[in-house]
């Protein structure tokens, strides 16, 4: 028997997860454009899109692919589109009204921490003071670091009437956590980790990744853990000259990050820094990993500990020399699920 809302609007590719991790998947009438995990999820009616971004980036988007970063625009054409809506005060997301009205929830999740991520609190209030007159309870998270993304699992659990389930998913998860954190804490080399959340221009990730990386057994460079993405010029990568650079660009599925590394392979000076040298830049999925405040964060935690594991047995005893990784044909043969270890040079 059903005791809490039986109609869920999702908005947000992580909450998604977190409904679906609770156990109440089949709650869920509608979602995000986005929203695409797990699978079976798409077949769900979206009711946003991002058709100022698309129109302007993309030759012509189907409705289900509308927004999604993975078209034919560039990373600084995409960058450039969204500063200039966020700079005239527009949305790149629009929620449909009327496909919300019919849907007819009686909970709308949502978030209220990056317009230029998802589609945003006063959007969605928007949207169902049209549509819906106030009667749906919207829930709206803004998570900064693990510990937020975590509450957030609770307040899901606890608006889906489903708080034994948060409590049960978080020992889960928090369990994991123990168990990757001990094991890094034997390694006795700590590599200064860059994570690049975007290619043109460059930015490293911040929010809950730097935590990622501590627990994982590296040490963050050119962030810190709570405070937003930066936006970093290329002569400050270079100062800091990491030992391990992860590439996963927001919203980039793994072969979208492969065509565009020739901006990375052009920067002045790529080669002498001491992660290409030792063949420690690695591709990550950043659609489905690192960038969505979810239950995957701990996968995506996972597969980061199982890189530097692989990269410390072959620095062997000289930590400060660690010695070049094989390289590998594709992503599927990298330990590592949704990353490839073939060198950038």
């Amino acid at each position: 028997m059903v005791t809490g809302p039986e109609r869920v609007v999702s908005l947000l590719p992580g909450l998604t997860e977190i409904v679906c991790a609770l156990g109440a998947g089949d709650r869920l009438v509608g979602r995000s454009h986005e929203c695409d995990h797990p699978p079976g999820v798409e077949a769900l009616p979206s009711v946003t899109t991002a058709p100022l971004v698309g129109r302007r980036l993309t030759p012509s988007p189907a409705p289900a692919d509308a927004g999604r970063r993975e078209g034919s625009a560039s990373s600084r054409e995409i960058d450039a589109e969204v500063r200039r809506l966020l700079r005239d005060a527009l949305s790149p997301f629009t929620v449909d009204a009327d496909r919300l009205r019919a849907l007819a929830p009686d909970l709308v999740l949502t978030q209220d921490q990056c317009r230029a991520c998802a589609a945003s609190l006063p959007d969605v209030e928007r949207a169902l003071g049209a549509a819906c007159g106030g009667a749906t309870r919207v829930l709206s998270v803004a998570p900064q670091t693990l510990g937020d993304v975590w509450d957030a699992v609770r307040a899901v659990a606890e608006a889906l009437g489903l708080a034994a389930e948060g409590r049960a998913l978080l020992a889960g998860l928090s369990e994991r956590i123990g168990n990757l954190g001990e094991r890094a804490g034997r390694r006795a080399w700590r590599p200064r980790v860059a994570m690049i959340e975007w290619l043109e221009p460059l930015m490293v990730a911040g929010h809950w990744t730097p935590e990622l990386v501590a627990i994982a057994g590296g040490e963050p460079v050119l962030a810190r853990a709570g405070e937003r993405s930066r936006w970093i010029s290329w002569s400050e990568l270079r100062a800091a000259d990491p030992d391990v650079i992860v590439v996963a660009p927001c919203g980039f599925p793994l072969a979208r990050t492969r065509r565009e590394l020739g901006l990375l392979r052009s920067l002045p000076g790529w080669p002498a820094l001491a992660a290409v040298r030792s063949e420690r830049v690695f591709l990550a999925d950043g659609n489905a990993l690192f960038n969505r405040p979810g239950p995957r964060l701990v996968d995506s935690l996972e597969r980061l500990a199982e890189l530097l594991d692989q990269a410390a047995k072959r620095a062997g005893s000289k930590a400060s020399s660690p010695q070049p990784l094989p390289s590998t044909p594709s992503a599927t043969s990298w330990p590592v699920r949704g990353a490839s270890s073939t060198p950038l040079r």
